[in-house]
């Protein structure tokens, strides 16, 4: 299996393969407010606690999901490592799969992750810097997030994601149910008889 896979070859694949499940690894309060029905939900932090039993347990083909692919792909190196290599990344994510027209379940509407690390990041950008036109040492705040950001991007980590998904806003209803979530990662087929 390719390491990526467009929304139409996902698709394709799914429909085609009864063994292949979609495995998303976005926050609990971003797959309750929209997801691909019949997906699992473990976010990127639970598959790296639970990893030694999400590698031994795998029953099929993984196709990983998150907002844009970032998570994802983050995922998939660190499945690969750990010696599982029949994953892929859903291209674009969960964007490209909602762009394309395809079904999603819907849920409370929450801001995706990324989008909330845009406004947190930005709003303290503008504040610091029209802030330094009264007291100059408040664009060193400024070139704080800057500098997080960069190595944000560099080494594909958000430490204003992580403390974002913290916050009660993103915190679903129900929480995950890893031991449930788990048993279907390991059930070949799971698809067909999992919940949404």
């Amino acid at each position: 299996m390719s390491d990526t896979l467009d929304v139409a070859s996902a698709r394709a694949l799914i429909d085609t393969d009864p063994d292949t499940l979609l495995l998303d690894v976005r926050t609990p309060a971003e797959y309750e407010s929209a997801h691909i029905a019949e997906s699992v939900n473990l976010p990127l932090g639970l598959v790296q606690r639970h990893l030694e039993r999400v590698t031994a347990n795998a029953g099929g083909r993984l196709v990983l999901v998150c907002q844009s692919g970032a998570r994802a792909e983050r995922c998939r190196t660190v499945l690969a490592k750990a010696g599982l290599t029949d994953t892929a990344v859903l291209n674009g994510g969960m964007s490209a799969w909602a762009a394309s027209g395809a079904p999603v379940v819907r849920g409370r509407e929450r801001w995706a992750l990324e989008r909330q690390v845009r406004l947190v990041a930005g709003s303290i950008v503008l504040t610091s810097v029209i802030a330094g036109l009264w007291w100059s040492p408040a664009v060193w705040v400024a070139a704080f997030i800057g500098a997080g950001l960069t190595f944000a991007a560099v080494s594909n980590t958000c430490a204003m994601g992580t403390l974002l998904t913290k916050l009660p806003y993103n915190q679903p209803r129900d929480a995950v149910d890893v031991e449930a979530s788990l048993a279907r990662i390991g059930r070949a087929g799971g698809r067909a008889t999992g919940t949404a």
